[in-house]
């Protein structure tokens, strides 16, 4: 199963948001992989969504196989919406 987002966080999904992203997908039995064009990030590992380079206005697929693949999807995506704000929280 797979998903189009936007990042929408000014600041791009740098260091904390990263974290955070991670952990999310940690809790779910789904292979969660971003894929960024052609090339393809794993969801779980920092150093992959780091190196993704996944700044304010890029759109990438979210991509998830498993069990609760509709269930990660919805709640990553939602997640990602909700960096749009970190801005305004850090201030």
């Amino acid at each position: 199963m797979r998903r189009e987002v936007e990042i929408v966080n000014k600041l791009g999904l740098h260091a904390r948001p990263a974290a955070l992203f991670v952990r999310w997908v940690s809790r779910f039995k789904s292979t969660i992989t971003i894929w960024k064009g052609e090339e393809k990030f794993s969801a779980a590992s920092l150093l992959d969504v780091l190196t993704a380079n996944l700044n304010c206005g890029a759109r990438v697929v979210l991509e998830a196989i498993g069990p609760d693949e509709h269930e990660a999807l919805n709640k990553l995506e939602l997640l990602l919406r909700s960096f749009r704000d970190e801005e305004r929280a850090l201030n």
